[in-house]
């Protein structure tokens, strides 16, 4: 019998709300409401396709050639992604981690970020996938159990869709401000205001766009929550919304996606590509300090 590469996974039930979370990157593998799946699937012996769902921490995104100062130290983190020549997704990507807590409708993963090559900290990272009404509530937790004040940046990597929709002919809204320019090394190179390409103040067809880049300015409703919506032609409407400390959001619209034609991620971030260089939405914690982060989905149907 061969494993499964995304290790055990962690089946949550309320009402009519369902979710399934990986062992491999605490990754969210699925969710429905009402019988609508709202996570693309995949197939059960493949290794997690595209980052699907997982937890990137200490960084999203990448790092230009791994390499990064710190306090004018010079530090080398392992090139993950050869094609361009960066570290990508943080330290937790393919790492299992241990079940904290499970009942019927939640669930708590741990894994630790220990000290290592290009990144002497050490990190105590959780996360907990709790089911709603209408959707899913996600809280991170981040507590430098080290020596040094250890740069952090968390973002996670989910993809969606309205299940009986083909995502193609679904709309994307995000009213974003600015979209920053990639290099050919997908690192930001300028923040600029969103042009007509990229611009989604309105409603644009998924399949009339091509995305792979990070948004900021994004505005806050009364709640606090800033957000990303994807809706279907009889208006059913999946929304992602990005709790404090999430001021940036990653949309990603890819054809290689297994067993999907299109399929789009929304990616909360508390920090875009590069940031341990740049320093921004760096945070660094010192010994002791916590950092909380919340997202979560809801759809109306």
């Amino acid at each position: 019998m061969t494993a499964d590469p995304t290790g055990a996974r962690y089946r949550l039930a309320e009402g009519n709300v369902t979710a399934e979370v990986s062992q491999v990157g605490a990754a969210l593998r699925a969710l429905t409401v009402g019988g609508v799946d709202l996570v693309p699937r995949y197939p059960d012996d493949a290794v997690t396709p595209a980052a699907s769902g997982i937890v990137l921490v200490p960084w999203p995104n990448r790092i230009r050639d791994g390499k990064w100062s710190d306090d004018g130290e010079e530090r080398q983190l392992a090139i993950t992604e050869p094609k361009f020549g960066n570290a990508s997704h943080g330290l937790l990507r393919f790492t299992p981690y241990r079940l904290v807590e499970q009942g019927t409708d939640a669930v708590t993963l741990a894994a630790d970020v220990v000290p290592q090559t290009g990144y002497p900290y050490h990190l105590d990272t959780r996360v907990t996938y709790r089911l709603t009404a209408d959707g899913i509530h996600v809280t991170h937790t981040i507590v430098n159990v080290g020596a040094g004040h250890a740069p952090v940046a968390l973002g996670t990597h989910p993809y969606f869709q309205i299940g009986d929709v083909d995502t193609a002919d679904l709309s994307l809204q995000a009213a974003a401000e600015t979209w920053f320019r990639l290099d050919d090394q997908n690192i930001p190179i300028a923040e600029e205001p969103v042009d007509a390409q990229r611009d989604l103040h309105e409603l644009r067809r998924v399949g009339g766009l091509s995305l792979d880049g990070a948004f900021a300015g994004l505005p806050r409703d009364a709640a606090g929550h800033a957000t990303a919506a994807l809706v279907a032609p009889d208006g059913r409407r999946l929304t992602v919304w990005l709790g404090d400390g999430f001021d940036y959001l990653q949309l990603f619209i890819t054809d290689r996606y297994p067993g999907h034609d299109v399929a789009v991620a929304i990616e909360p971030m508390t920090a875009p590509a590069n940031a341990f260089n740049t320093g921004q939405g760096l945070r660094r914690l010192a010994p002791g300090e916590r950092w909380d982060l919340e997202w979560g989905v809801r759809f109306e149907r």
